[in-house]
């Protein structure tokens, strides 16, 4: 079984986590449950930290809440001392209502509307994040209105693809995100911001991708970056204060994954920066990142109740849980690898392979496919690895099934962060239809 954070096996056979029995996590909160080791998160929160304090480099570390957001999850946040990525009013809405700093909250998002960008206006969030054109318009008719200057960065397509699935490669030169190098569009969006008196031009930003493994996309974009702002300095006295590189750091899902330690990115990211500035003569800026997945994604774990199982001689043995696609969707999407163990039985001897599906009325919703397991029972417990990032976020009420519960457990202790939904909550929005009137006409 593969042991991780505060994740080991107890005297019972029983998975724990955080200190708590998860067997006694299932029986309190029920299951699907999403369990967070918040003692990992922390330490993660403090390596990324760490790793520009001992560069003695100015720095913003930024929580990419789009991999798992709520109240308790930005306020968690917050204690870490951590800026806030959001990507829609939703996210500003919950962070703002956690008592997030506004001044520590960044806006991204490809197609911002008028309501988000007035809402993070009237919020004097700290920055917004332009991807394009049509944004830094409507950006400055709503600074003009309010009578205030917006600070941004512009979201760069450097033209690097990270080695990932492609889904989730953002850098590259084809992408609906940020202004292209190569085509002239940044610099154009530069000089617009540059000649705004809405618009406070503090630096870029560029994104590579998700689960990296690797720092050479890294160092690639930011030597096209530098290759951009020495020209930016020359013809329109463009020096950032800012430079954003994103995140997209990996983590382990499956034997194999091989992530680098979060120094080793950050060490990366200032060495490379440090060589252009000084080659340059500047100023060192002032550097940003975006973890999200590799600060939630391992410390997160669901925990599934066994039930119906499907036996096809010589084929493949099937069990089914009472979760799947509606609570993690990312095997159907992205076709993504997980791990697994039984949580009440996690000492038996490995007996099969099964194939671990979901309860949804799709042919796809498979979690796993070949997990090696003891026998089975229906009732057994069943712990899903690495399911933090983009699980609950992604969850889903597909054939009307309720989204699961959420924890956070640390030194002994859980607390419920997000209630189960129940089947009222699913219709609380419903409206009953009304029939009107059949009215003939006759000629």
């Amino acid at each position: 079984m593969y042991e991780h954070g505060t994740m080991k096996i107890n005297a019972a056979g029983h998975i724990e986590i955080g200190g708590v029995d998860t067997v006694k996590l299932a029986h309190q909160y029920g299951t699907p449950l999403f369990v967070y080791d918040t003692a990992l998160i922390k330490e993660r929160a403090k390596a990324f930290k760490s790793a520009f304090e001992e560069e003695h480099v100015a720095f913003q570390v930024a929580y990419a809440s789009k991999a798992f957001s709520c109240i308790a999850m930005y306020q968690l946040a917050k204690s870490l001392d951590l800026s806030i990525d959001v990507v829609s009013g939703g996210e500003l809405y919950t962070a703002l209502k956690a008592g997030v700093e506004p001044e520590k909250i960044h806006f991204h998002g490809n197609n911002k509307s008028i309501e988000e960008l007035t809402m993070a206006i009237d919020a004097k969030i700290g920055c917004i994040v332009a991807d394009n054109f049509y944004e830094l318009e409507l950006l400055q008719q709503i600074a003009s209105k309010h009578g205030t200057v917006v600070q941004i960065l512009l979201r760069l397509t450097p033209g690097v693809e990270a080695h990932t699935h492609e889904f989730i490669s953002t850098g590259q030169e084809d992408s609906k995100f940020g202004f292209d190098l190569a085509s002239g569009q940044a610099t154009e969006a530069v000089r617009i911001a540059l000649d705004s008196k809405q618009l406070k031009l503090l630096g870029v930003h560029s994104h590579i991708g998700s689960q990296i493994f690797e720092t050479d996309g890294f160092v690639l974009a930011i030597e096209k970056v530098f290759d951009q702002l020495k020209p930016w300095r020359e013809t329109l006295g463009f020096v950032p204060e800012v430079l954003n590189f994103g995140g997209g750091f990996g983590i382990r899902y499956i034997e194999g994954d091989t992530p680098l330690a979060p120094n080793v990115y950050v060490k990366e990211i200032i060495k490379e920066t440090k060589k252009h500035v000084q080659a340059l003569g500047w100023e060192m800026p002032e550097i940003w990142i975006e973890p999200g997945r590799s600060l939630v994604g391992d410390a997160g774990t669901t925990l599934y109740s066994i039930g119906s199982t499907k036996d096809i001689p010589n084929v493949r043995r099937y069990l089914s849980v009472d979760g799947g696609m509606s609570d993690n969707i990312r095997p159907a999407l992205y076709d993504a690898k997980y791990e697994g163990a039984l949580a009440n039985r996690a000492t038996d001897p490995i007996e099969d392979q099964f194939a671990i599906a979901g309860k949804c009325c799709e042919s796809g919703d498979m979690l796993i496919w070949d997990l090696p397991l003891p026998q089975v029972k229906p009732g057994d417990l069943l712990a899903m690895f690495c399911t933090g990032a983009y699980g609950y976020s992604m969850a889903n009420n597909y054939n009307r099934i309720p989204r699961p519960a959420v924890v956070f457990v640390e030194d002994g202790s859980s607390q419920l962060i997000i209630k189960r939904e129940t089947y009222q909550d699913l219709i609380n929005l419903d409206q009953p239809y009304k029939m009107q009137e059949v009215v003939s006409f006759e000629n």
